[in-house]
């Protein structure tokens, strides 16, 4: 192997291993999903139309994921109000999603994330487990990443993207 294809070698490794999840003012990282009645959903959708609240999630049916689905799903109208649509994504399947959907009577889209592209795009992997970790992104019309939490709670998600979002109305 020659040395220049070394060193490209180890520079795109270095870059994968050591990506940074998107901060507030970076661009919001593209992304198309398959949503649980598989149609496609994608960030571009929105663009110029609605502020997207994209959370990412560990797994459906678990204590935590529950309580922060159902807290969305209790702050929606809020939340449409402001002209924001959320987003929930992880590693589940579309049917996995549905079932999630039905027994808790979530109102707004989950995406099956099941090879992990738009999870990788944001930066939200646990190490050595294919879950995410718990993170929002709340993004502009114009495509920017306005806010990021990653608090462990589910409060305090809702807490921070509340007060975002009020934010952008003082402004």
């Amino acid at each position: 192997m020659n040395l220049k294809l070394l060193f490209a070698t180890l520079l795109l490794s270095a870059t994968t291993v050591f990506a940074e999840m998107p901060k507030a003012g970076d661009l919001a990282p593209a992304f198309a999903g398959q949503d649980q009645d598989g149609k496609t959903v994608k960030l571009a959708d929105f663009a110029g139309k609605k502020l997207v609240l994209l959370y990412f999630y560990p797994k459906d049916f678990t204590g935590g994921c529950t309580k922060e689905a159902c807290g969305f799903r209790d702050r929606l109208g809020d939340l449409q109000t402001n002209n924001v649509a959320v987003i929930g994504v992880s590693f589940d399947s579309a049917a996995r999603h549905k079932k999630f959907i039905e027994e808790y009577k979530l109102n707004f889209t989950l995406l099956a994330d099941t090879e992990g592209k738009i999870i990788a795009a944001y930066d939200t992997k646990m190490p050595l487990l294919k879950m995410s970790k718990r993170v929002s992104f709340l993004i502009g019309t114009d495509g920017k990443i306005i806010h990021v939490t990653d608090a462990l709670g589910a409060q305090g998600h809702f807490d921070e993207m509340k007060a975002a979002i009020a934010g952008l109305k003082k402004s």
